[in-house]
């Protein structure tokens, strides 16, 4: 197979336009060129982060090309701060005629000595300058302090005038600027940028197209700090905004499609998992191409998947990254019940023959009475068939949570069938449960290099599992290199004697043991009647149900599956420890 990456570019050209861009980029075009008579003003290209606001605006850009409208690009990512009303002014400057730009500059120098006018303006005159060096003289006899900055403003209207209305039967000229990535900067920069468009280059002739997330501009998103005074601001700098649909599902597959065949993927992904691929990336295309460029890279790079088929890989994969907690219930499987995604179709299976009973096959109803038995529940009799949601429900409560939606998503129930057909299916998820092919779990600290914080100071945490390697690996060493005092138990034996000897502010523990399935639970609740501890505790483990969930509450314990949520309850239980301290 051979894989090549596929870049993070915008589309430029029409010819790339694979998400019906063109007609928009087309009618923008047209209505910024019918507006030219009511300059200054600005357009907002509203979208989330990877949507396609780029690409719009670059066909938007080629469409005025075509126009004879001359137009300029601004990147704010690649600017900070006070340098982006700079850099800003200078690209808008950039788009103006040489000659204008020489007869601004030599008025200038008109207010000067007359000995210092004289050598400047022979400069002007003579020197072979390019129009950056133009440019760059503009700004420098305009920003050398703030009476000369207040002087721009007049400077920069008429030198706009004049190049608008330099040719007097024609209409007016118009410079189109777009702004990119303004949604991506710092708040100093926002202002900045908006400042320039808003104060200085809110002159005749000039009309600005800015790509950015409304939403991530708001008062409650990055500039959530400003004042009234301020947001009023803002609100007059965008005078309206075009909304970015989000790309029609054949549409989008289309694109995946295209993405596929690029990378060199294309014969890995039937229309299925194209589909799968779309809808789970919320049709978002940058999205798209991580997730591809990730599966290329993995089948690629990693040794370890050479012992297995690219189909085995590919679905695989898109468990990990499309749905990574049902793949961690899968890998984190403990030996006490079938594994995840058999499991869950057997639920499946029950969900459905429990919904329709009329019409449900000899094997079929071996399954669901096999799902029912497993969880400690009666076979269904004929007097359950009214009553089968109030079954279905008893089930689910000694599932994991997330099945009963998993079970309404078929793309995921078409990929966990195919998953268990894979002839290698044992093999590879045993392979998965060593930890070979494990995806990273949140907040590592394994740079040497990485500076040591001490949110964690004074702390002493007991983490209780059987298994206290893989805690060590990836989140005990985090906890320490962040203060805190970890001290490890692998039962409850161990743990309840460093209860009775040692302070202990924070439990975390695991649930299902080797001595049983829940003895996490039970163990807590003993040391809670003994009053050995009565602190903050964590459940740390790879199935959560609803029946766990009930009883963490009744123990005052929070639960979870997930590495990111675990530093979330760990940072709220520090909270309430330092909170009591004082």
């Amino acid at each position: 197979m051979e894989f090549s990456l596929l870049n993070d570019e915008p589309v430029a050209e029409a010819e790339g336009d694979r998400l019906g861009s063109g007609r928009a980029a087309r009618e923008l075009a047209k209505l910024l060129c019918d507006s030219r008579g009511a300059t200054p003003f600005t357009l907002a290209v509203d979208a989330g982060w990877g949507m396609g606001k780029s690409s719009l605006m670059r066909l938007v850009l080629e469409e005025l090309t075509e126009k004879d409208v001359k137009a300029v690009w601004y990147n704010a990512w690649t600017s900070t701060g006070a340098d982006a009303l700079e850099g800003l002014i200078k690209t808008v400057l950039m788009g103006l005629d040489k000659r204008v730009m020489r007869r601004a500059v030599s008025r200038l120098t008109e207010k000067k000595t007359v000995l210092t006018a004289l050598r400047v303006t022979l400069t002007v005159a003579g020197a072979p300058f390019g129009m950056a060096g133009l440019v760059d003289r503009f700004w420098q006899e305009l920003s050398v302090d703030a009476k000369a900055r207040n002087e721009m403003l007049k400077a920069l209207r008429d030198l706009a005038v004049e190049w608008a209305e330099q040719t007097p039967h024609s209409p007016r000229r118009m410079l189109v600027v777009f702004i990119d990535d303004l949604d991506r900067c710092s708040e100093e920069t926002v202002l900045a940028v908006c400042e320039a468009v808003k104060v200085y280059l809110d002159v005749p002739g000039l009309a600005f197209v800015i790509g950015c997330d409304r939403a991530a501009l708001a008062p409650t998103g990055l500039l959530r700090d400003l004042g009234p005074a301020g947001s009023a601001f803002m609100e007059k700098v965008f005078q309206t905004s075009y909304r970015l649909p989000v790309p029609g599902a054949a549409e989008i597959q289309a694109y995946a499609r295209h993405c596929a065949e690029r990378s060199g993927l294309r014969e890995l992904l039937d229309d299925d998992l194209v589909r799968l691929i779309a809808d789970r990336s919320a049709r978002n295309p940058r999205r798209i191409k991580r997730l591809i460029n990730g599966f290329g890279l993995e089948c690629a790079l990693n040794p370890v998947w050479a012992r297995f088929k690219p189909e085995a890989v590919i679905r695989t994969l898109l468990l990990q990254h499309l749905y990574a907690d049902f793949y961690r219930l899968l890998v984190s499987g403990d030996g006490t019940r079938p594994h995840a995604a058999r499991e869950f179709l057997e639920y499946a299976t029950a969900r459905r023959v429990l919904s329709q009973w009329a019409r449900v096959d000899d094997e079929s109803w071996r399954t669901t009475v096999d799902a029912l038995t497993g969880h400690g529940l009666a076979a269904p009799s004929a007097e359950d068939r009214e009553n089968w949601e109030s079954v279905l429900a008893r089930l689910e409560e000694d599932l994991p949570t997330s099945f009963p939606a998993l079970a309404r998503d078929q793309n995921f129930v078409h990929l966990i069938e195919e998953w268990m057909r894979l002839p290698q299916a044992d093999e590879l998820l045993q392979r998965l449960r060593q930890g070979d092919l494990s995806p990273v779990t949140a907040r590592t600290d394994d740079d040497p290099e990485a500076g040591a914080g001490d949110e964690y100071r004074g702390v002493t945490v007991l983490w209780v599992d059987d298994y206290p390697e893989q805690n060590e690996t990836f989140a005990a060493r985090y906890l320490r290199r962040h203060g805190a005092d970890v001290l490890f138990a692998e039962n409850g034996r161990t743990a309840e004697r460093i209860l009775g000897t040692h302070p202990v502010d924070l439990l975390i523990s695991d649930i299902t043991r080797d001595t049983g399935p829940d003895v996490g639970l039970t163990d807590l609740a003993s040391w809670r009647e003994k009053g050995l501890f009565q602190g903050p505790a964590v459940f740390f483990t790879g199935r959560v149900t609803p029946a766990r969930e009930q009883r963490s509450r009744e123990l005052g314990a929070r639960i979870t599956s997930d590495g990111n949520e675990l530093f979330q309850h760990i940072d709220s239980a520090c909270a309430e420890i330092r909170q009591r301290r004082s």
